[in-house]
């Protein structure tokens, strides 16, 4: 019986089939033909690839010979001299995106100057309290406080390096340039960080302003260090507030990148059973996520104040002080011994801060059983 009935066919469906195929025959689309092109061998692609850059290859130098060169010009302007001949001026594309940025800054900088001025303010004013506090701790108990905080933190011989670094700042005349360059790190690694956490918590949660912000940081993390102090210098002006302003963008994309990375590898599983005990989504990022994500983070904070210290060396140039202006006058008077001195400075301040900055996230991560 069971045999019989599996034997048995709709006669209605077999009717039905074929139409049914060839109507979907019919109502499909023929193939694109970017799609015919994705279809063909690897082999074949580059032939064809190959074959057109030969074909605009002749052309090219059968019509305009081996001396091409770009069309840029957009306009001519003859001018006439006072012996009576004439001057062709010419306008390339170049000249004129130069002019209308240049039109752009003037009219920000015009508008936006009582921003820029309370911004430079507030950096200032914040400077000189930090670079007094510091000033008023005499540099013994300076140097024996973060001997013990490194021997706290990591071992003997981090303790031993951090005095003599300490030391050698000291007994080189370097001491007051060192703690300007600390009170220059400090604002700028503040501000990158009040900056960089929000936006990379933003860019972990939400797809599309990760997207916008991946190539803008790919941007800044590929441009010159030296770009950054035209935009400080023109908003602010020679000094401390354009370094500032510099430092900040050039040492922030750390922060973000590695705030993003660490919460997105948190597994899917522990957000899952989060909210399955009934935590809220603030609670699920600030109690689940973060502290799992935080030797990334901290990793990110690390990197941050690395690449703010070398911003803050390069930032001399616009008359941010600190050690980078010990450097630089040492080069502008072709003095290699001092600058071999300053940039051995900078050299252990750099070394110091970075082992002690992992060493804290190291003993944050054990407190918190994370890893």
């Amino acid at each position: 019986m069971a045999s019989s009935t599996q034997g048995t066919s709709n006669p209605q469906a077999d009717e039905t089939q074929p139409g049914a195929l060839e109507a979907g025959r019919a109502g499909a689309a023929p193939p694109s033909l970017l799609s015919n092109l994705r279809s063909l061998p690897p082999n074949y692609k580059w032939g064809a690839g190959a074959a057109l850059v030969v074909i605009i290859m002749v052309v090219c130098l059968a019509i305009w010979g081996t001396g091409m060169e770009y069309p840029t010009t957009v306009s001519r302007t003859s001018v006439d001299t006072t012996g009576g001949a004439s001057i062709e001026l010419e306008r390339t594309i170049r000249q004129e995106t130069g002019s209308a940025i240049d039109a752009a800054v003037r009219w920000l900088t015009v508008e936006g100057s009582w921003l820029f001025d309370g911004i430079s303010t507030a950096i200032i004013y914040a400077l000189v309290y930090i670079e007094n506090f510091l000033k008023l701790i005499p540099w013994p108990a300076m140097v024996v406080a973060l001997t013990l905080l490194a021997f706290a933190m990591g071992r003997w011989s981090l303790a031993a390096f951090t005095a003599l670094a300490l030391l050698y700042i000291g007994f080189m005349d370097l001491w007051e340039n060192a703690i300007d360059t600390i009170a220059l790190m400090v604002v700028a690694v503040g501000v990158a960080m009040s900056i960089g956490l929000p936006l990379g918590v933003l860019g972990a949660r939400n797809r599309m302003a990760d997207n916008l912000m991946r190539p803008i940081l790919d941007g800044m993390q590929t441009m010159p260090s030296f770009v950054y102090l035209l935009p400080g210098i023109l908003f602010f002006g020679l000094g401390k507030p354009a370094g500032i302003f510099a430092t900040i963008i050039y040492a922030v994309p750390p922060v973000i990148r590695l705030t993003n990375l660490g919460i997105r590898q948190v597994s899917a599983e522990t957000v899952e059973a989060a909210r399955s005990f009934g935590a809220s989504p603030m609670q699920v990022l600030t109690k689940v996520q973060i502290p799992m994500a935080l030797p990334t983070i901290m990793a990110g904070i690390n990197q941050t104040t690395m690449m703010a210290l070398a911003m803050v060396t390069i930032a001399s140039m616009v008359a941010a002080g600190g050690l980078g202006d010990n450097v630089l006058r040492a080069l502008q008077k072709n003095e290699s011994g001092n600058g071999a001195i300053a940039g051995l400075a900078i050299v252990f301040l750099a070394i110091v801060i970075d082992r002690l900055t992992q060493s804290a996230a190291r003993s944050r991560q054990e407190s918190m059983g994370v890893g």
